[in-house]
């Protein structure tokens, strides 16, 4: 079962380009744990120190691992440093996930493949 981990995190304005920076090495790195599919923190252009936070993990098993490693740690002590003015972080397990566009290359909202049990 996938699991979506999404959200921001505020810093201060100042500081958010910085963290990023500071945090490029982990991320790389935590992408090659095994199970994550994607990890990226990210700036939002329109609210100055916002930084999205997007992560998809092939499993509740994999995410569990990567949080009870030494890239989640780091990360932790690595963001703790600048001024967190807030965060709204979310995970979701996903129990069917398909293509946005069909056979058709048509862009399609509802769900029109079959959904097959692991």
């Amino acid at each position: 079962m996938t699991v979506i981990i999404n959200g921001t995190v505020d810093f201060n304005p100042a500081d958010a380009a910085v963290v990023l920076q500071q945090t490029a090495d982990l991320m790389a790195q935590t992408r090659a744990q095994k199970g994550c599919r994607h990890y990226v923190w990210s700036l939002d252009p329109a609210v100055p120190g916002r930084v999205y936070v997007y992560e998809n993990w092939q499993s509740v098993e994999d995410l569990a691992a990567h949080l009870s490693g030494h890239f989640y740690t780091d990360m932790l002590a690595r963001i703790s440093q600048y001024e967190i003015l807030g965060t709204d972080i979310l995970k979701y397990r996903i129990d069917h996930e398909e293509p946005v566009y069909d056979e058709t290359g048509t862009p399609r909202a509802d769900f029109f493949t079959t959904q097959t049990n692991p």
